[in-house]
């Protein structure tokens, strides 16, 4: 079981890789914020109790989680902001009112972006994906683990069960592999 004190330790070390992990999924510091203390809330209520060197593994659950709870409730909020604003025009009078010349999405948010730029995004990631599938398992894993789950490389090595080193060499590896094919289908990342 983790002490108090290990626990609280284990939450300063993280809050500042989980803040910047939450701003680049979320890109908005105020949301990001509330996404860790909501992860680390729920990591100290709900699993406080188990051994230190579980610790790791299940907060970055909870945050992945806390994430994809987050995407989801704005999804749902825009949705229905979307449809109450339809039904009440700003003027009352104006038979012309259109929703979609009136609305302005957030600077730097997906909705910001035009057409196009959301279907490059959208193929790049794609590609990204597929060129990522065809890693060696190993390569794969420790790459994830450590570039997409935000793991640092003790943390991985446990994980993987192999040494720290390994750990370097398949993200190295995968990094390189993963460079020069998507160099080749003209992507500069």
């Amino acid at each position: 079981m983790a002490t108090d004190k290990e626990l609280s330790q284990f939450l300063e070390g993280v809050e500042r890789r989980a803040f910047k992990h939450a701003l680049y999924m979320v890109r908005n510091e105020e949301s990001s914020l509330d996404i860790v203390q909501e992860s680390m809330i729920k990591l100290a209520e709900k699993y406080g109790d188990k051994p230190a060197a579980e610790l790791p593994m299940l907060f970055q659950r909870i945050l992945q989680n806390t994430i994809l709870d987050f995407f989801r409730r704005e999804k749902v909020r825009n949705t229905w902001i979307s449809l109450f604003s339809n039904l009440t025009p700003n003027n009352q009078d104006d038979d012309n009112f259109d929703l979609l010349e009136s609305y302005t999405a957030e600077e730097g948010s997906q909705a910001s972006e035009s057409a196009a730029e959301q279907l490059e995004r959208e193929q790049v990631l794609n590609i990204i994906d597929e060129e990522i599938k065809k890693l060696p398992a190993r390569q794969r894993e420790a790459f994830l683990m450590r570039y997409w789950e935000d793991m640092d490389v003790a943390e991985t090595a446990t994980a993987m069960g192999c040494s720290e080193g390994s750990v370097k060499t398949h993200c190295s590896r995968a990094t390189h592999a993963l460079a020069s094919s998507l160099k080749a289908k003209g992507i500069h990342l």
